[in-house]
């Protein structure tokens, strides 16, 4: 499992397994498209909630766009709070990374049904508090299986293929999330019950088909084609994820991300900005995402790719290049009827260039015993961010109006985004691995 899984069959003190690490570096190991098969399944289940929660809570519950901004905010950045946890109990369990995971997505899909009793804005943010517990202990322990399963030279592609089976469930969700409302009564009912079942077919594929136990002592491949000695059982302790800071590409990547994170707009926001530019028909709104999804979809794999070969920071920062345009588009007069599709078709690769590579780049700056804990650092930042901006933003739509709180993120995020260019990790980031 983990490091000796995608060397497949590396034996301690083994000669010749050039030919092995070739072959593995060309392809994707069976972990990976394992955990992309339970991530477009879960996906499917999340992505019907999310595709329909911005009218279910703006339009069905009445809330104000202060309200929805403080239940996106608990939705999209919640998770921070335990994702260091998650990603501790991965490392200190001595590979246990699949069952933490497992725990997380357990707790998301039990959250599912629950939605079905709550109609105010207390319970409502309990219930997705809980469900964003359950993707912050899922989330780091499930990339540092993808970067353990995976060698430096193809660990963007790796992330990329991931990232794209992920997305297939994204942009099949709202798909589902549409076709049940139009053909139901009581339409956001069935969602979230259809939502639980999907969610519970996700956790047994990770139960049943992605390798589990304890990794108790892998072997490492290194480039001159040698197995090294297996590593030795550790149980790091929690201040050990913390000292990762001390790692100066880590922390900056860390900081960059946080920064970045800070100006950007959740997607739920980008799709009402939409919707209001366009008049778009509520029973229509669920649609929305998919374009977006089939973005990503499209450019995951590529992206991933090309990462590998001339950087991963470009790749990084160019996606939110694309971020940048697409608000700079939602802001002019423009009206025509390519403004949907441009918009969702670079938001889209803005999770293409950014999702994934982020998580390739900070593994190449954090050791393998550490390495749930260093990814879930990075993504603690983000997610705090992000969580901050949603308050942010949905405060200055209800204080300003949606145009000038769209103004100010992007001020933001341009800032924001010369400020990485310049802070920008080393060498081993920048460029491709060899």
């Amino acid at each position: 499992m983990y490091v000796a899984d995608s060397r497949a069959n590396a034996a301690p003190g083994a000669r010749g397994t050039t030919g092995t690490a070739a072959r593995v570096s060309a392809g994707v190991a069976p972990t990976v498209l394992a955990l992309g098969a339970v991530s477009l399944i879960t996906d499917v289940s999340s992505e019907m909630v999310t595709a329909v929660l911005p009218l279910y809570l703006v339009t069905g519950l009445g809330l104000s766009p202060l309200g929805f901004g403080l239940l996106d905010g608990v939705y999209n950045g919640f998770s921070a709070l335990v994702r260091l946890a998650g990603g501790h109990l991965a490392d200190r369990g001595g590979g246990r990374h699949k069952w933490v995971a497992g725990v997380g997505y357990a707790v998301s899909a039990a959250c599912k049904p629950l939605l079905l009793l709550a109609h105010t804005l207390t319970p409502i943010g309990l219930i997705l508090a809980a469900d964003r517990t359950g993707k912050g202990l899922r989330t780091a322990p499930r990339d540092a299986l993808i970067s353990l399963s995976s060698t430096p030279e193809n660990r963007g592609r790796a992330f990329g293929v991931h990232r794209a089976m992920d997305t297939a469930g994204a942009l099949l969700g709202p798909l589902v999330a549409f076709l049940i409302l139009r053909a139901t009564v009581d339409g956001y009912d069935a969602v979230f019950t259809v939502s639980f079942c999907v969610a519970v077919v996700g956790v047994l594929v990770l139960v049943l088909f992605v390798p589990g136990g304890r990794a108790s002592a892998p072997a490492l491949v290194v480039p001159g084609g040698r197995a090294s000695a297996p590593l030795p059982s550790s149980r790091p302790a929690l201040g050990a994820a913390f000292a990762l800071l001390a790692r100066r590409d880590l922390r900056r990547i860390t900081v960059c991300a946080l920064l970045l994170g800070l100006a950007t707009v959740s997607d739920s926001f980008v799709y009402l900005l939409l919707q209001r530019r366009l008049g778009v028909p509520d029973r229509w709104f669920a649609l929305l995402p998919l374009g977006t999804a089939a973005a990503f979809l499209l450019l995951a794999v590529p992206l991933g790719r090309l990462a590998d070969r001339v950087g991963r920071w470009r790749i990084f920062l160019a996606g939110h290049g694309a971020l940048l345009t697409a608000y700079a588009l939602l802001l002019t007069s423009w009206h025509g009827t390519a403004l949907p599709y441009a918009v969702l078709l670079l938001h889209g690769g803005f999770y293409a260039a950014t999702d994934g590579v982020l998580m390739a780049a900070a593994s190449d700056s954090v050791p393998e015993e550490l390495r749930s804990s260093g990814l879930a650092l990075v993504q603690t930042g983000q997610a705090a961010a992000r969580f901050v901006c949603s308050l942010g933003f949905g405060a200055a739509w209800t204080l300003w109006g949606d145009r000038t709180a769209l103004m100010a993120s992007a001020a933001a995020l341009a800032v924001c985004a010369v400020f990485a260019l310049t802070l920008r990790p080393g060498r081993s980031v920048l460029e491709p691995a060899s």
